[in-house]
């Protein structure tokens, strides 16, 4: 059964319809709600707060940063954030992690620039640096060319085992994805459908040579509007594409209600 979600823009002056999104969301019985994180971005707000406040307003959603930001926010910060949000939520927080983009803008914030290879580096030891974290482990060290921990007492410990999805397009990224997330989180347009298969083949690929099971990642695709999408085309995501979740970008409630009503039941039977 293919799960759905909505997604939002976090623009400060929409905060009220974004609310409104939310609640009609939850009350409708989608499964996820992603916002963007760009906090270079000045008329946006920022994403993990505004995650916060939306999941004390509802009560079955769950959330993600679709994708957070890693060069703007550090893996250790990363995942006290994220198991906060996990234990204040009861499990309902998932980690949409990406390796960076708009690297002036970052500059500009007092983040790193960096090349894609370091991007890859960085992305790999900030997973490395999570997972440790919300194991269990105390005294946490770590050495890597970009993080470093020495001795850090991780807390709190997440309500369930929180997903971390990549947001990932070129190929060594997707080998990443293979290897060490528990999902992939790419964007139409910017990875069109006649791309994916190649796409999906190198994560399996990866997995398998990593000894797991391709199975087990999760595979979500930020989608336009149902609407200008189409219903066989969103179908064929699914059963063709390989894509078990689908995320919707929406401006208004009534937008959230249409969905419910005349997309998201034949879409759930999939």
């Amino acid at each position: 059964m293919a799960q759905l979600g909505v997604s939002v823009v976090p623009a400060a002056e929409e905060v009220e319809r974004i609310r409104a999104v939310a609640q009609a969301a939850d009350e409708l019985g989608f499964d996820l709600l992603g916002i963007q994180d760009h906090p270079y971005q000045r008329r946006f707000l920022d994403t993990f707060s505004l995650i916060a406040v939306l999941i004390g307003e509802t009560s079955r959603l769950r959330f993600f940063p679709d994708v957070a930001n890693l060069p703007l926010r550090g893996p250790t910060m990363l995942a006290k954030a994220s198991a906060s949000l996990d234990v204040l939520s009861g499990g309902r927080f998932e980690l949409g992690l990406g390796a960076g983009a708009f690297w002036d803008a970052i500059a500009a914030m007092g983040g790193p620039r960096r090349s894609p290879r370091e991007s890859l580096e960085a992305l790999d030891e900030a997973i490395q640096i999570i997972r440790r974290a919300w194991a269990g482990e105390r005294g946490v060290a770590f050495e890597g060319k970009h993080y470093a921990v020495r001795g850090w007492e991780p807390g709190p410990q997440p309500a369930h085992e929180i997903g971390i999805w990549v947001g990932a397009y070129k190929p060594r990224m997707l080998e990443l994805v293979g290897r060490s997330a528990d999902g992939w989180v790419p964007s139409l347009p910017y990875l069109p459908p006649p791309e994916v298969p190649a796409a999906q083949r190198r994560i399996d690929d990866a997995a398998r040579a990593a000894g797991r099971d391709p199975r087990s990642i999760r595979r979500i695709y930020n989608v336009m509007a149902a609407d200008e999408t189409g219903h066989a085309a969103l179908e064929s995501f699914v059963t063709e594409l390989g894509f078990d979740t689908l995320i919707f970008w929406l401006e208004d409630p009534a937008q959230v209600e249409h969905l419910a009503r005349d997309i998201a039941p034949p879409l759930r039977e999939l």
